[in-house]
Parts: C-alpha cells; sequence; structure tokens
C-alpha cells in the first residue's frame, strides 16, 4: 500500500465568494429622468442657480458699494438709481442684498457640511456595530434632539460669540443629531443586506465593509436630507444676525437687514419687503429642489 501524498495549501481551491456589484448604487438614466420630468424640482433648482450666481457676481452686479453710507439718500424708494431703494444709513439695498446672498448660503453650506462631517460616521458606526457604541451616540443624538433647533443654536451660538463663523458652527451642530439618526436607520437598513453579510462572511476589513458597501448605498437619503437641512440652515442664519448673533454691521445679511427694517415698516417698507422675498425664494428653492431628488432617489417612488 504506497504512502498518500502530503496535501498543501496551494492544492486546497476555496470557492471564491463574490460580493455582486449590484450593491453599488448605480446612477441610472431613470432617476435623472424622473428628476428632469419635475417642473417644480426644476423650478427650485433654477432659482438656486439664481442666488448662486448672485453671490458669487455680487461685485459685478452690485450697484454701489454696499457699506457706502450716504446722508443724501436716507430710506429712497425703489428707482433707477436704487433697485431695491435704500436704508437708514443711505446703503444701496440692492447691493447688499447682493452680498448678503453670500453670507447665506455660506452658513446654509458650511453649517450642513459640518453636520454630515460629524453626524454621518457617528452615525454609521452606532448603526453598523450596535451594543455600547449605538447607546451611548444614541443618547447623546436623542438628548440634543429633544432641545428645539433654534434654542440650542441660540444658545451655542451665544455662548461661542456673535460672528458669522460662530452662527455657521453653532447650527451645524444643532443639526449633527438629525443626521446621525437618519445614518444610523439607513446602515441597520443595509447591514442586513445579502452583500454586507456576504462581505463580513469572508472576512473583508470593517473599515472596507462601511467605505465600499455600506455608505455608498446610504447616500441617496443623505443628499436628500442635506438639500432640504440647507433651507433650514439658511432660516436659521438669517434668524441669528436677526437676534446679533450672527454676521456683524456693517456688513450686509439678510437677518441683519431685517431687524434693521422693523423699526421703519410705515416709513419705507421696501427696506424689509426685499430681503424678505429673498430667504423666502431661497429657502423655497432649496425644498423644491430636494423633494424632487427625494422623488427621483427613492426607489420607493413610482
Amino acid at each position: 500500500m504506497s504512502d498518500a501524498l502530503p496535501i498543501t495549501a496551494a492544492d486546497v481551491k476555496v470557492p471564491e465568494v463574490n460580493v455582486p456589484d449590484a450593491a453599488l448604487p448605480k446612477a441610472g438614466n431613470r432617476a435623472l429622468k424622473k428628476f428632469l420630468a419635475s417642473k417644480a424640482a426644476i423650478f427650485g433648482g433654477l432659482v438656486v442657480l439664481v442666488f448662486v450666481a448672485v453671490a458669487i457676481l455680487a461685485p459685478l452686479i452690485a450697484t454701489d458699494d454696499p457699506l457706502k453710507t450716504s446722508f443724501l439718500t436716507i430710506r429712497k424708494a425703489p428707482s433707477l438709481a436704487n433697485y431695491f431703494g435704500t436704508d437708514e444709513l443711505g446703503r444701496d439695498i440692492f447691493s447688499r442684498m447682493a452680498f448678503g446672498a453670500r453670507a447665506s448660503l455660506l452658513a446654509g453650506v458650511v453649517s450642513v457640511a459640518i453636520a454630515v462631517i460629524v453626524g454621518v460616521p457617528l452615525g454609521i458606526l452606532a448603526g453598523f456595530f450596535g451594543g455600547w457604541t449605538d447607546m451611548a451616540i444614541s443618547r447623546v443624538a436623542d438628548a440634543l434632539l429633544s432641545i428645539p433647533f433654534l434654542i440650542l443654536a441660540i444658545a451655542l451660538a451665544a455662548f461661542l460669540g456673535p460672528s458669522l463663523t460662530n452662527a455657521m458652527i453653532a447650527i451645524g451642530f444643532s443639526q449633527t443629531p438629525i443626521f446621525i439618526r437618519l445614518a444610523r436607520a439607513q446602515t441597520l437598513s443595509v447591514k442586513s443586506e445579502d452583500y454586507v453579510e456576504g462581505a463580513e462572511a469572508i472576512g473583508l476589513p470593517n473599515r472596507w465593509i462601511l467605505i465600499r458597501y455600506v455608505f455608498p448605498n446610504i447616500l441617496p437619503p443623505l443628499i436628500v436630507q442635506a438639500t432640504l437641512t440647507i433651507a433650514t440652515a439658511i432660516i436659521a442664519e438669517a434668524s441669528l444676525s436677526f437676534l446679533g448673533l450672527g454676521q456683524q454691521p456693517p456688513d450686509p445679511s439678510w437677518g441683519s437687514m431685517l431687524n434693521t427694517a422693523k423699526n421703519y415698516m410705515g416709513q419705507a417698507p421696501w427696506m424689509s419687503i426685499f430681503p424678505g422675498i429673498a430667504i423666502f425664494l431661497l429657502v423655497l428653492g432649496f425644498n423644491l429642489l430636494g423633494d424632487g431628488l427625494r422623488d427621483a432617489l427613492d426607489p420607493r417612488q413610482s
């Protein structure tokens, strides 16, 4: 009877388990067609683009220096010389609104970026690992969510001190719990999918699974939430500036312009009308854009 030959590791063939590429979100034409078919979403996107263009081109389209005062043109009504009239110091309101758009858009985008950068990783960790990690992160998020958003933002801004930068930080951290909860819920849903379980079964590192398979599949609802949250952040920045906790005079801000205009509602109503309309339109634009993205990216929508 002959001796059996030894079996080496090279002779053993382990069946390869592939995680399907279908696990990764594919940017198909269907979502784009659904988005373009929504007139409301297109209108919202155009409104946002107009305000972005105004903010970028403010030095070119401004009819005057937004900080220049003139006692000869105090509270002048709208005219060809001053499209939106002048304020209590004779400053051109159109020019101040054009530069003020920068503060509103910057506050909206930066504050939401802070909330996403801080909240999404924490939410993913809570949903993926569970246990004490989930409990600790979720309890902190729940505690912050129990405080009204604007009250929390005002408290943080007052603690940090009045400035646009501090206002953006305050708004961002006040919105962080929203993204923690959303990222956690989406991660729990994706975690139970076959492709994630398959990746865990073949021993892929957790970091690779989170980056390769979890994060891309929770991205669409995060994009929608971020777009809608920008609208909330713009209102919050205007509120903080109105209270003197945001952009500081003499730099223009729509909120601070409304604060000044409240004393001249009868004599110069245009001082409050135009900043109010601008805030309304920009917030409406982001809301319509977010609704359109939600309908286009949500697979449950027909």
